[in-house]
């Protein structure tokens, strides 16, 4: 996978599963963008407000990501993300992310994102 250049730009991904004790959820949905090796996000929908997501394409094709944003109780959480892509049959990307708060109880947790079809 390391040798197949991804893009992120102009994407749009939902939640497909999440520990517990994340926050994100099938109503969450990423806004993706990218810049040569910087990817970001903004993403919103169940129990976030609005939140945020800035990331470094790394050499093996994993995004090194940092998070922050508001829940719907008027928290601001915050967190670290290392997600690995998985290119499905159809071309869609599939992010399988294993991340830690950085922030409350700073647990950590895993979650699957998918590419949203066009």
């Amino acid at each position: 996978m390391a040798s197949q250049q991804l893009s992120y730009d102009n994407k749009t991904f939902r939640s497909a599963s999440n520990t517990s004790n994340g926050e994100v959820s099938s109503a969450t949905v990423f806004s993706y963008h990218q810049d040569g090796k910087i990817v970001w996000a903004e993403y919103s929908g169940g129990s976030i407000a609005r939140g945020f997501l800035i990331a470094t394409v790394q050499n093996d094709n994993t995004l090194d990501a940092r998070y922050e944003h508001v829940n719907t109780s008027g928290e601001l959480m915050t967190g670290r993300c290392r997600s690995t892509p998985e290119v499905l049959e159809d071309g869609r990307i599939r992010l399988h992310e294993a991340w830690k708060w950085t922030s409350g109880d700073e647990s950590s947790g895993t979650s699957v994102v998918e590419e949203e079809r066009q």
